[in-house]
């Protein structure tokens, strides 16, 4: 087969640029390795040894070589779909968004959790490569530079959805306006009567949960109420993290007359915490949470929280990678969804002093 119409094992062709461009048989003549090592270096196969991998990687990208998919492939469309961790109604909305993106797009969704890890373990990299999907979505979840490295070789488009860090420039990025919903938060309390106002968010090291608390703070001093270090908790999003330190804010001399949770989960937490501490909600203790999901509006109470749109978040993110695996960029790579506060009855003045 001439270099002019050379295909791997994946079915896959040159990009064709300028004359002199690298091909599959030039890197391998480089390398000093055969054609099928480089092909299955390309695609992600676990049987190369690591330095001559090392080695045919370094040349693909010293070469900028990029490859294309053949336009018939008998192959099914897959998307990968990855959770840094994966845990009930909150996942489930996002892999419903992706699902009915990829129904329209007669594609099939493989999901993979990374078991609370923020990055792919190289096994796992290694068997994405090896199925060579159409796109990878990850949620709460990271590539490290050399793994985006090799899906841009192989042409695989990937997009991040509400990041655990800062993207780094250029990736297609979406999420929400995480500060926006904690200022919204904040200030629904505050237009209430509450000056007492705690908040617990999710962990520190994601992006989103530094956010919404950037918001409750930028909405405390707008009001010019002083923020109490002691009433700004991090949590982990779980009912376990709204329960212990619910408790432990409840339980304060000075308790907080309402709590904003970073999420609906958290928001459960405080309520069994109140419950537990003989507190009435909302008359002793206002709530608001942040999701919206399902459960917010069967609880007792109901819950007042800040609708993220987690279902369109996640098709807008599936249809960043179809349009980027048709060679279509995305006219904006940064997308945040808007938030809107929803109240319910979880949340009313406070009794008087």
């Amino acid at each position: 087969m001439s270099s002019s119409t050379e295909r791997d094992a994946a079915g896959a062709v040159p990009e064709k640029t300028v004359k002199g461009a690298a091909s599959i048989s030039s890197i391998a003549a480089e390398a000093g390795v055969s054609i099928p090592t480089v092909s299955k270096v390309l695609n992600g196969r676990p049987d190369v040894a690591p330095d001559t991998r090392a080695r045919v990687e370094s040349i693909i990208e010293q070469h900028r070589y990029r490859r294309r998919r053949a336009r018939q492939s008998s192959r099914p469309a897959l998307i990968d779909l990855v959770f840094h961790e994966m845990h009930s109604a909150w996942s489930t909305e996002i892999i419903r968004g992706v699902e009915l993106a990829a129904a329209n797009e007669r594609a099939a969704v493989v999901l993979s959790e990374l078991g609370g890890e923020h990055r792919p373990r190289r096994e796992w990299f290694d068997d994405l490569l090896a199925r060579r999907p159409l796109g990878v979505i990850l949620v709460l979840a990271g590539l490290d530079a050399e793994q985006r490295r090799q899906l841009t070789t192989r042409n695989i488009p990937f997009v991040f959805v509400d990041t655990a860090g800062e993207p780094p420039p250029g990736v297609p990025t979406v999420g929400s306006a995480n500060w926006a919903g904690g200022l919204a938060a904040t200030r629904h309390l505050l237009a209430l009567g509450h000056r007492r106002i705690a908040v617990i968010s999710g962990p520190t090291t994601m992006l989103c949960s530094r956010a919404r608390v950037d918001g409750y703070r930028s909405a405390l001093e707008d009001a010019d109420v002083v923020v109490d270090p002691d009433f700004v908790r991090y949590g982990d999003f779980y009912v376990q993290g709204g329960y212990g330190h619910g408790m432990a804010l409840l339980s304060r001399p000075d308790r907080p007359t309402a709590i904003f949770a970073g999420s609906d989960f958290q928001a459960l937490g405080v309520m069994r915490a109140a419950r537990e501490l003989g507190l009435s909600i909302p008359d002793d203790l206002s709530i608001v949470g942040y999701d919206d999901l399902s459960v917010s509006e069967w609880i007792g109470p109901q819950l007042t929280t800040v609708r993220q749109p987690l279902r369109e978040m996640a098709t807008t993110a599936a249809h960043m990678v179809f349009s980027l695996a048709r060679g279509e960029r995305p006219p904006n790579e940064r997308i945040d969804l808007a938030t809107e506060l929803v109240v319910r009855e979880s949340t009313c003045p406070p009794r008087s002093p």
